[in-house]
């Protein structure tokens, strides 16, 4: 998860930088996603098992909502990257991640493992709320 961690803001950087060259976050964000896409096929190709068609017709819908979030974030970070850096793009995307996990985990939503909400947790998305103010904010 590290990595993964580490690939979002290189991620964001190439792609945004894409577009800027391209001159459409759109057409970066398509070029993104059609390379994702040939990558996750032959990946699955040579080590995974496609699911039968069936398994893909019993999964509920709201399950495919996860490429409409997967699409709405690459082109926001490919639009906001160059705007206002890829540093403070992140920190709110960090913060968002924070408060959206910590909803999902409280309620189990869509299978999640429950994990209350405690004041911990709570003064923690306080701090990260004023890290990100304080990362963001212009110096003097």
């Amino acid at each position: 998860m590290l990595a993964a961690g580490i690939g979002i803001p290189i991620m964001a950087t190439l792609n945004a930088g894409l577009g800027q060259r391209l001159a459409s976050p759109v057409a970066a964000s398509a070029v993104l996603f059609a390379g994702a896409f040939a990558l996750a096929a032959i990946v699955l190709a040579v080590f995974g098992q496609p699911p039968s068609v069936a398994r893909f017709a019993a999964t509920p819908p709201v399950y495919y909502l996860g490429a409409f979030f997967t699409v709405f974030y690459i082109l926001a970070i490919t639009y906001a990257g160059p705007k206002i850096g890829i540093g403070n793009a992140v920190f709110f995307v960090l913060l968002g991640q924070m408060v959206a996990a910590s909803v999902i985990d409280h309620f189990g939503l869509w299978g999640a493992i429950v994990t209350p909400v405690t004041a911990r947790r709570i003064i923690g998305l306080i701090v990260m709320t004023v890290g990100v103010y304080l990362a963001r904010k212009p110096t003097a």
